[in-house]
């Protein structure tokens, strides 16, 4: 599912402010990042199954791992895991609509927070 018009792709912040602020909403980036992308994950264990709200970032300057990487961002989504084959993002997927609302709720407040961050013009 993809959550689109958020406002994050209006963004771009420092990925050291991104990763303040993305604990706030329990976004966890762990390893999940290359040379110029990044993901954070909000994982929601419920009883239809498990499932994750992935924040998709890229720097232009195509290295996170410098301290002053600015991230952009492209379409949130969410998906459901299924072991072992991994995460499926489907429309055809049915989504609990607790994860769908605090999905919604966790994008806005990310997006109200990160705003004071933006660089972009």
């Amino acid at each position: 599912m993809d959550f689109t018009n958020t406002g994050l792709e209006e963004l771009a912040v420092s990925l050291t402010d991104l990763e303040e602020i993305a604990k706030r909403y329990d976004l966890v980036l762990a390893g999940q990042w290359d040379y110029e992308r990044v993901t954070f994950d909000k994982k929601y264990t419920v009883s239809e199954g498990i499932y994750y709200l992935r924040v998709y970032g890229l720097t232009p300057t195509g290295d996170v791992g410098k301290d002053e990487a600015i991230i952009e961002f492209i379409t949130p989504q969410l998906g459901k895991h299924y072991y072992p084959h991994g995460v499926e993002y489907g429309e055809d997927e049915i989504y609990p609509a607790f994860v769908v609302n605090d999905s919604k709720k966790t994008l806005a407040g990310l997006v109200k927070d990160l705003q004071a961050f933006n660089v972009k013009k």
